[in-house]
């Protein structure tokens, strides 16, 4: 898996990951889809239902979302890419217990090495708390910049609610949060 020189060799080379419960009850592995090179990356919990039968990240009514939220920043899906902290479906869109995020870690973080974005936009509780290790709730904390340090580099994370989140609160000032949130990070890879 370290030794995969490509996000294409990485996606070969563990597609058929078993090494926790949900690799045997899923339909898709979904590794990640974007710019192999993008400046910006954004980092959910897992496929849910429409993602393991598509093989896609974020292609539900919450993908729809974050892509309407990537094009008001000027950018669209294609020039950033997006990821998940499981490859695999949970059952029933529950959230990932500790040692399926654990399991599929590694792939994240190679992925990240590979990639090498400016800026991480973190999308929900999981990915904070899997990847970056905080125990705060992603209420106390969306908005502040935490870092990541994978590959010898140190990256600036941002932390956000997920898009599934938002559908389910949709007011405005959720809303305002998230787009507060997503204008900080674009104004940091503007920086970068």
């Amino acid at each position: 898996m370290s030794g995969a020189a490509t996000l294409a060799d990485l996606g070969s080379a563990i597609q058929g990951c078993l090494k926790c419960a949900l690799g045997p009850g899923r339909i898709h592995f979904v590794f990640g889809e974007g710019d192999p090179h993008a400046g910006l990356l954004f980092i959910g919990e897992g496929p849910g239902r429409d993602e393991d039968l598509q093989g896609r990240p974020f292609v539900g009514k919450a993908g729809e979302l974050l892509d309407k939220m990537i094009s008001a920043l000027g950018l669209s899906r294609q020039e950033v890419y997006i990821a998940n902290v499981v490859k695999c479906r949970p059952p029933d869109n529950r959230t990932p217990l500790s040692d399926e995020a654990a399991a599929c870690l590694g792939y994240l973080r190679r992925q990240i090495e590979l990639i090498q974005p400016k800026v991480i936009v973190t999308l929900g509780a999981t990915p904070l708390r899997e990847l970056l290790g905080s125990t705060e709730g992603i209420t106390k904390v969306r908005g502040q910049w935490k870092r990541l340090e994978v590959g010898g580099r140190s990256i600036p994370v941002m932390p956000t609610f997920h898009p599934a989140y938002v559908l389910r609160q949709y007011t405005q000032e959720v809303r305002r949060a998230v787009w507060a949130d997503l204008q900080e990070a674009k104004a940091e890879l503007d920086r970068a």
